[in-house]
């Protein structure tokens, strides 16, 4: 059974169809990317995934709970076990790192000083950002906020993490390092990754299985190399992006170095 069940989910506003009965599998474990061009209504099905929109119709369940009849207070566990890394980062800019990757747990209300500060700093070191919990965001560098804002969520010791556009605006270098956290993130703590990005060559790169999403649906799903490979002229040029050539990997280098 998927982690996530997405079956028959629609979606309009002022009278547009966004999403047209669109299913999905989202399995435990994986890396699983979601393109589409832009309006197709992939941020619209991850704000449904963690209840910031409901659909019009259709079903989500999450580890067989079914999520679109939850009330407000029911939401709460939940969101405990699906992290959310929003576009812009979002880090308080009055508040220490230390304090921001604390949020959550700080509101949660349950977490003794002691063990905050032990997993704020595991989030900071699972990032590659160990040691900076008393620099405030304006001294970080875009990258580095995109990490803290990453460490926050893993602080919470999410099963899933959301990601919104994790390397826009970034530099070749930091989508490589922000690429390789994703993956670390997989194989050394087992949390499932869904994202929405349109940097192609991250997509094809580190994904276990890609949806495109077109006309309201999930038109083809499946590993990076079948994606491809699809015979259909919706989504040649995204394929044609990913081969466009960007410095190489090769001078990249690991995440620890900023």
């Amino acid at each position: 059974m998927a982690l996530i069940e997405i079956r028959g989910l629609k979606k309009a506003f002022d009278g547009v169809q966004v999403l047209d009965g669109l299913d999905l599998d989202i399995h435990e474990g994986e890396v699983i990317t979601i393109i589409g061009s832009s309006g197709s209504g992939k941020s619209v099905l991850l704000k449904m995934i963690i209840g910031l929109i409901a659909p019009d119709e259709g079903s989500i369940k999450f580890d067989g709970i079914e999520l679109t009849e939850l009330t407000e207070r029911e939401w709460v566990p939940i969101r405990r076990r699906i992290g959310m890394l929003f576009q812009e980062g979002a880090l308080f800019d009055s508040m220490t790192v230390y304090e921001n990757v604390a949020y959550g747990l700080v509101e949660q209300g349950k977490t003794s000083e002691a063990e905050m500060r032990r997993r704020v700093a595991e989030a900071l070191t699972a990032v590659s950002l160990p040691g900076i919990e008393e620099r405030q965001p304006k001294q970080l560098s875009g990258g580095m906020q995109k990490r803290v804002a990453l460490a926050r969520a893993v602080a919470m010791e999410p099963q899933v993490v959301i990601y919104d556009e994790p390397t826009e605006g970034l530099d070749p270098i930091n989508v490589t390092r922000v690429d390789r956290l994703i993956l670390s993130l997989r194989d050394r703590l087992g949390i499932t990754s869904i994202i929405v990005t349109h940097n192609m060559r991250s997509t094809f790169r580190i994904s276990d299985r890609v949806a495109f999403i077109h006309e309201g649906k999930v038109a083809i799903v499946g590993p990076p190399d079948e994606v491809q490979a699809w015979d259909d002229p919706s989504i040649e040029h995204f394929v044609a992006r990913a081969k466009m050539k960007l410095p190489s990997e090769k001078s990249i280098p690991p995440p620890p170095a900023d």
